[in-house]
């Protein structure tokens, strides 16, 4: 049986942004907003703040070169309905978004492209649910 598919990847340059910022702030996280402030951009929080809801689906989370954590993705648990079918790509381009993450003194914001999971992907995902907020209560 084949591998379930990452929900969550990063390009080059996001890694090289998140090693950066995890270098100066310590451990984080990152929560696909749902449409408020920032539209839906992906925020990048130090871990601890920003609160994870019960629901909020953990997508996954981003490798980065040792000894640094791991960045654990997360998003609304309603969000993730609308998106369970596709992959979220972290990308990063120039620009700044609003002051709520922490990328916004770089002069670049994080971006979410995506792309659509086929129908053997769709059926691994499903035998393999992703973990929630409440999970790590």
């Amino acid at each position: 049986m084949s591998k379930a598919p990452d929900r969550v990847t990063a390009t080059e340059s996001a890694v090289d942004l998140l090693t950066k910022l995890t270098e100066l702030n310590g451990g984080l996280m990152i929560h696909q907003s749902g449409g408020c402030c920032d539209g839906s951009a992906p925020m990048c929080y130090p871990v601890g703040e920003y609160r994870i809801g019960q629901r909020d689906v953990l997508v996954g989370t981003i490798d980065l070169p040792d000894p640094l954590p791991s960045v654990r993705v997360w998003i609304n648990g309603d969000q993730f309905q609308l998106w369970k079918h596709t992959q979220l790509i972290l990308d990063v381009v120039k620009g700044r978004g609003a002051g709520f993450s922490l990328e916004a003194p770089e002069g670049v914001r994080f971006l979410s492209r995506s792309r659509t999971f086929s129908d053997d992907e769709n059926a691994l995902l499903e035998a393999s649910p992703p973990k929630v907020g409440a999970d790590f209560e």
